[in-house]
């Protein structure tokens, strides 16, 4: 897949074993921004002991609004070699963290899973979290089957010129949509031990964008009337402008407290009970977190 990039829906077609450089930016090497226990995730990841987050530098999605742009975008990160991320994975399981957050994973799952194969002969046993944009192919996600515990996608959009304009992927929400429906597929619904710590299942996150351009009425029907009513939903009021988004009239301003709430509505109008512990915070509030 490497010779000839496919690993995700773009099939930029870059011989990244050769040392060409894909749309993601990625080459033969892959790259880590940071990594440690993190307590700013779902509740069902973070438990007592935080989920145990790696985040990978580069993405195959181009948003003008990301947060973390430094790292998806202008490749803010150091190399990791085989050894060195198994090493991090068994690192974050001594600590105590109740999971394995691989953040940002599309464009280096080959790498992951070559250090996972370590890991695991290594004594990892942790649950594996993908937790992605949402942009992946149904071939790369087969290869997950029977390997990744939770699926933790965004569904950032139900229409496709907005998807494009914002996100620099015209078809985002038909691959979307089809890979949640394949994530589901492998693990059903998320599953909780007794002290309310995931342990298999998908998790949709959804950010709500001031002016509706989210499009949250076609994302909660679809997971209600083509995924499970059981699904877990993480609706977030956390945008604020960033990175390019101030130069959008649309984007420029953060999601307010009637936005959310009719989001928060929406999601239950379609029968969607398992919403994650909401409440709306200023974008200071949310900042200085």
């Amino acid at each position: 897949m490497l010779e000839e990039c496919c690993v995700c829906p773009r099939r930029c077609g870059a011989n990244r074993l050769a040392g060409e450089s894909g749309k993601c930016h990625v080459t033969s090497q892959v790259m880590v921004s940071s990594y440690g226990p993190h307590f700013g995730e779902e509740a069902p990841l973070v438990g007592r002991y935080g989920s145990g987050t790696i985040f990978f530098t580069y993405c195959n999605l181009r948003c003008v609004f990301c947060q973390n742009y430094t790292i998806s975008q202008l490749g803010e990160g150091s190399i990791a070699s085989r050894e060195g991320l198994a090493k991090t994975m068994l690192a974050l399981q001594a600590k105590g963290c109740h999971n394995i957050n691989l953040v940002s994973p599309t464009h280096v799952i080959p790498y992951i899973l070559d250090a996972l194969e370590l890991a695991v002969t290594m004594g990892l046993h942790l649950p594996l979290v993908y937790n992605t944009g949402g942009y992946d192919s149904i071939e790369t996600l087969q290869l997950l089957d029977g390997i990744i515990d939770i699926y933790m996608p965004d569904m950032k959009y139900s229409d496709e010129k907005t998807a494009e304009q914002l996100s620099g992927i015209k078809d985002y929400p038909e691959v979307n949509k089809a890979a949640v429906k394949e994530m589901h597929r492998q693990v059903g619904d998320l599953q909780l031990d007794e002290q309310g710590i995931a342990q298999r299942g998908l998790l949709i996150r959804h950010l709500v964008l001031p002016n509706g351009l989210a499009g949250t009425r076609g994302i909660v029907r679809f997971l209600a009337q083509e995924v499970s009513t059981s699904t877990y939903l993480n609706i977030m009021a956390q945008y604020h402008p960033c990175h390019k988004a101030f130069n959008i009239p649309l984007l420029s301003r953060p999601v307010n407290q009637q936005e959310f709430s009719e989001a928060i509505e929406l999601a239950r109008q379609q029968g969607l009970g398992r919403l994650d512990k909401y409440h709306f915070a200023s974008p200071l509030r949310l900042i200085l977190r």
